[in-house]
């Protein structure tokens, strides 16, 4: 039988990070944003990151079945190689600096792309076609953020959603874009060996919590309104960025 990780303040952020990213993949995205800095407040990082990731693999695979139709193929091609680089800073980043650095990366993330959310969640305009050099650009960044706290949405949502696609093809696109990356991490993930009984274990025990969560969120997103809960996740996705930099200065000074 797989051990798994039995400090139970672990499991007092680990619990609320997976139901949030459950609900984000049943419909609100942007909830998962702040999944992993919550973790990192108990465990590395890149542990964290790990352990999130064979969960998200399953619920993609469940999610490209649902949006096997929808979704752009000029975004995907031009996002994804830059998407091949960021993954491969991102390990570089995780392989080669201490953990209070990647705490750092993770915690400035965490801020700047809320304040992103919180400057463009009124801008309009017309529908734009998005351009090769910035989605390549744009592709990078959130493979970067992707890989190391699986907050590759915003940089997606910067390059994407001035395009102004159909919903069901904006989200579809999203899904294929996130699956893909979610599935080119795992060999650096193994490279980093953070594959091992002990997370695999933990991850197993967690995807019941992760299942439900996300019907939950697929039944919850079709009957109230999300601003609220845009609000607090985001609001409490900042202060957790600030308290993991907080946090890291003493070690870094």
């Amino acid at each position: 039988m797989s051990s798994i990780i039995t400090d139970p303040i672990f499991y007092l952020a680990a619990i609320p990070a997976v139901i949030l990213m459950g609900l984000a993949k049943g419909g609100f995205a942007g909830l998962g944003l702040i999944a992993i800095p919550l973790m990192a407040l108990v465990v590395s990082p890149v542990k964290a990151a790990a352990l999130m990731l064979p969960i998200l693999i399953v619920q993609d695979m469940v999610s490209t079945w649902a949006y096997r139709h929808d979704f752009d193929k000029r975004n995907l091609f031009i996002l994804l190689p830059g998407c091949l680089i960021g993954v491969f800073l991102g390990w570089l980043m995780a392989a080669h600096v201490s953990d209070e650095l990647v705490k750092l990366g993770v915690g400035i993330i965490s801020v700047v792309f809320v304040i992103i959310y919180w400057r463009r969640r009124h801008v309009e305009g017309e529908p734009i076609l998005g351009k090769v050099a910035p989605g390549i650009a744009w592709g990078a960044v959130a493979g970067f953020t992707s890989f190391v706290a699986h907050a590759g949405g915003p940089p997606f949502q910067v390059y994407v959603m001035p395009q102004r696609l159909p919903p069901q093809t904006y989200v579809g696109t999203s899904t294929w874009f996130f699956t893909i990356t979610n599935l080119i991490k795992v060999i650096p993930y193994f490279l980093l060996g953070q594959f091992s009984t002990e997370n695999i274990g933990t991850s197993s025990a967690l995807f019941p919590i992760a299942l439900v969560s996300t019907l939950a969120g697929v039944w919850l997103v079709r009957r109230i309104e999300p601003a609220r809960f845009y609000t607090i996740i985001y609001t409490l996705t900042f202060v957790v960025g600030v308290k993991l930099i907080y946090d890291v200065m003493p070690h870094l000074f």
